[in-house]
């Protein structure tokens, strides 16, 4: 157990638990518990970084491995070991029966397949390899790779194997459009405007790369069927507007001098240049950073220019090589890893005064935006403040990083010093601005949801809008009810006015930003508690039932991506360790640390944490955007279990302490269960 060392408060009781709390024949006892703690809290210690942040691996789906050898392909590239180690790695993530999933246990993708098949080829696999024609044979069955989506067709076109005319138009005069105007730049979600600005370059331009025939790909189209379209039968209709619109600015570009289209992408280059300042990339996520590379080429950059080099060397920083093999990161993520690894710390009972406390505030408090980013395009009058997830993204402050941040900075000892005092003030009055008309909270800006950006060709990526969701916006309820609001501020009755609007017919709510309506529902209870929310609202209730019905045998929570493709997947999946944690967490706000449920829950996590204080994750469980990209944060598997485990026992020790005198009170409390209970 960690001394405290410097004096201060612990969080955590100690002392008052029986060893047989909640007891059945294989329940974890107190001390169990309380070992599991301090096993995952000294794993936990002995991986921050000297600087006092944490960081571990974010992991998402091949598409990153076989998107940046396509990248290097098309700078000639793609001979390098590196190309040939990211396809090893991509080799072991094939599934059984072929092709690729955009996540472990997912079923077969038809753009991540011909990637992954064009990829192989490119670094020598031969066609007659086993692995090319069980996959070649499956992306035909699936239709060829004429149906893949928009990003996929572009990386096809840069490499020859479509035309530009096969690719939907990305008009750099995007960037004329008055910011007012509900089909501008402004109005996209932050991440699409960062992909579409270079894109937009590469669309313009149209840069080729000829590929020598033994390396092209035409086996895998299907050329008889028709393309896919977007188009309605109706006569009037927003996606026949802009296939239209589509179809004239390709006419524009035969019959105009190539001269005409200059001045918007000179538009697009200085916007670019411009969002270089205080970032690890453009945007710090790999799909701009990519398309940033290959702009640059279109436009004629020598690969010694600084810019160039900037671009190049932080995509090459998301690089990870280990075992042969070379794998790569969307981007990294300690902003938010500190946040969620200083709450658990704090929560475990360490001392409010603990150096990797205080080292760990002192850092975020450094990372706070002071700069006016894009969001300053919708939201006047408000002082920047903010947190990114990444190291660096000053133009990209989120509202779910930032809410995490301020929930971290109240944990310590530094809580009232006029640095904290500071930021959380700046925070909380930039979260506020930020709420949406609907009540909720979005990821970084406010109000990004017209409906009619979802039928432009090139928004097949199901990601051109920021809505509000669920967890985001308990998330910020849980942070303004810690620092004392109440249900009755404006904001705060906003918000929930929408989130009981959108809560399922089964009790749970869905999660935008985490897998899936575990996390929904877990960071909805979490908020209300809070705020002091009655928990014996017919509602709440409701979602408290919806949890305990979807636990397993074993104890344990688990729920696939697949949940977001078809609803009755909600709360089934393999279980984990992150997942068990949110749903413990979720009861546990709702009063309900007596219940058979959580300590089944508990059983588990004690009993599956290995030796070395963490536990084994393989799955899934954080959303990039729903259908389309997923993550594993390497560092979920240590934080919630911790969070869950501490806040369990804090509840059970009050629990006991409160009915001491009245040891029956406390039974009436249990349900019926095997063994007994010693207080």
């Amino acid at each position: 157990m960690i001394a405290n060392t410097e004096g201060g408060a612990s969080h955590r009781a100690s002392g008052h638990l029986s060893s047989r709390w909640f007891t059945g024949p294989d329940s974890a006892s107190s001390q169990q518990v309380s070992a599991a703690i301090d096993g995952v809290r000294d794993w936990l210690l002995d991986q921050q970084e000297d600087a006092g942040y944490w960081v571990g691996e974010l992991e998402g789906d091949t598409i990153l491995e076989s998107e940046y050898v396509l990248m290097m392909a098309f700078l000639g590239r793609h001979t390098e070991e590196v190309c040939v180690k990211a396809c090893k790695y991509m080799l072991q993530q094939e599934r059984a029966d072929g092709g690729w999933a955009i996540y472990p246990g997912g079923p077969f993708d038809l753009g991540a397949t011909v990637k992954a098949y064009f990829a192989l080829k490119l670094v020598g696999v031969p066609t007659t390899d086993p692995v090319m024609v069980r996959n070649r044979e499956a992306i035909l069955a699936a239709g060829g790779a004429d149906g893949v989506n928009s990003f996929t067709r572009f990386y096809l076109a840069i490499l020859g194997q479509i035309g530009y005319e096969d690719t939907p138009c990305v008009p750099p005069e995007l960037l004329f459009l008055p910011k007012w105007m509900p089909i501008s730049l402004t109005a996209m979600s932050s991440w699409t405007r960062t992909i579409v600005v270079p894109l937009a370059i590469i669309s313009g331009l149209k840069p080729v790369k000829r590929l020598p025939e033994n390396l092209s790909i035409p086996e895998l189209f299907r050329r008889d069927l028709p393309k896919p379209s977007r188009g309605t039968k109706q006569l009037v209709s927003w996606e026949n507007f802009f296939l239209l619109a589509d179809r004239c600015m390709k006419t524009a570009e035969r019959i105009l001098p190539k001269s005409w289209r200059k001045p918007a992408i000179s538009a697009a280059h200085r916007w670019m240049l411009e969002r270089f300042e205080n970032t690890d990339g453009l945007g710090a996520i790999f799909p701009p950073m990519v398309y940033t590379i290959i702009a640059f080429e279109a436009l004629g950059y020598e690969r010694d220019d600084p810019n160039y080099r900037w671009a190049a060397r932080h995509l090459d920083d998301l690089i990870i090589e280990e075992n042969g093999t070379v794998r790569l990161q969307p981007c990294i993520s300690p902003v938010w890893d500190t946040a969620i690894s200083t709450i658990a710390l704090a929560d475990s009972g360490i001392s409010d005064y603990h150096p990797a406390l205080l080292r760990a505030v002192r850092w975020l408090l450094e990372k706070e935006v002071r700069n006016r980013g894009d969001w300053a395009d919708r939201v006047k009058g408000v002082e920047p403040s903010g947190w990114y997830f990444q190291l660096n993204n000053g133009f990209y402050p989120d509202i779910d990083d930032t809410a995490m941040v301020l929930l971290a900075l109240q944990r310590t000892s530094l809580v009232d010093t006029p640095e904290v005092k500071a930021s959380t003030e700046r925070g909380v009055k930039w979260i506020l601005a930020m709420q949406n008309r609907d009540g909720g909270w979005a990821a970084f800006d406010r109000d990004i949801t017209n409906e009619v950006l979802t039928k432009i060709p090139f928004a097949d990526h199901n990601a051109i809008l920021d809505p509000s969701c669920a967890d985001i916006t308990m998330r910020v309820v849980e942070m303004l009810g810690e620092l004392g609001y109440r249900a009755d501020h404006p904001a705060i009755a906003k918000a929930l006015n929408y989130v009981w609007s959108t809560q399922e017919p089964q009790g749970c709510w869905y999660g935008r930003w985490g897998i899936n309506y575990i996390y929904g529902t877990w960071q909805t209870l979490q908020g209300l508690a809070a705020i002091h929310y009655p928990m014996d609202d017919p509602r709440v209730q409701k979602a408290v039932a919806w949890l305990e019905s979807v636990q397993q045998v074993d104890g344990s929570w688990g729920e696939s991506a697949y949940s977001y493709d078809d609803p009755s997947w909600m709360g089934r999946g393999e279980p984990t360790a992150s997942q068990t944690a949110w749903a413990v967490l979720g009861l546990v706000s709702a009063g309900r640390e007596d219940s058979e449920a959580v300590r089944r829950g508990i059983d588990y996590l004690v009993k599956t944490q290995m030796a070395d204080g963490s536990w084994d994750e393989p799955s899934f469980t954080g959303t990039g955007f729903p259908r389309v990209f997923y993550l594993r944060y390497h560092l979920y598997r240590i934080g919630f279990p911790m969070m869950a485990l501490s806040r369990y026992q804090a509840a059970a020790t009050k629990l006991v302490t409160n009915t001491t005198a009245n040891p029956g009170a406390l039974a009436s409390r249990i349900p019926a269960a095997p063994g007994v209970l010693d207080v």
